[in-house]
């Protein structure tokens, strides 16, 4: 089958281009499918037929990704388990916000932060994000 129908997209770039590309990879420490899925992701939503305004949520991602294009430096932190995945539900409460992410088909993991936080992240069911965790130990039991 050809790539094409498979959905592999092949561009031409500057060397220039290309290296920015690699470097920003080695920082982040992703692959350039995952940095250019992302910034596929982040691009506005246009219909050939309907010209609107972006939505709050375009809005929002852009400017986030311009904003991570002009630090391009990316968030490091000390945790070394840390799980790449998409935003599957949100349950905001009073105080805390439920986030559950879908690292792998049918794995999920759910965490409980405060709404403020939330909020400051601007998530959306949909989204790439990280979960992030730091534990000195896991304890299992069973009955």
């Amino acid at each position: 089958m050809p790539r094409k129908e498979q959905g592999w997209v092949t561009f031409q770039t500057s060397e220039e281009e290309r290296k920015i590309l690699e470097e920003f990879c080695q920082q982040s420490q992703r692959t350039k499918t995952e940095i250019l899925r992302e910034l596929v992701r982040n691009l506005p939503k246009h219909s050939s037929t309907e010209t609107s305004l972006p939505t709050k949520r375009e809005t929002a991602q852009t400017e986030n990704f311009e904003l991570e294009v002009a630090k391009k430096k990316p968030l490091k932190v000390s945790s070394r388990n840390v799980l790449k995945g998409v935003v599957k539900k949100i349950v905001n409460g009073a105080v805390n916000t439920e986030v559950t992410l879908e690292i792998v088909h049918r794995v999920e993991l759910t965490s409980m932060i405060t709404r403020v936080s939330a909020e400051e992240l601007g998530l959306f069911e949909g989204d790439e994000a990280y979960a992030v965790i730091k534990s000195n130990d896991i304890v299992i039991a069973k009955e």
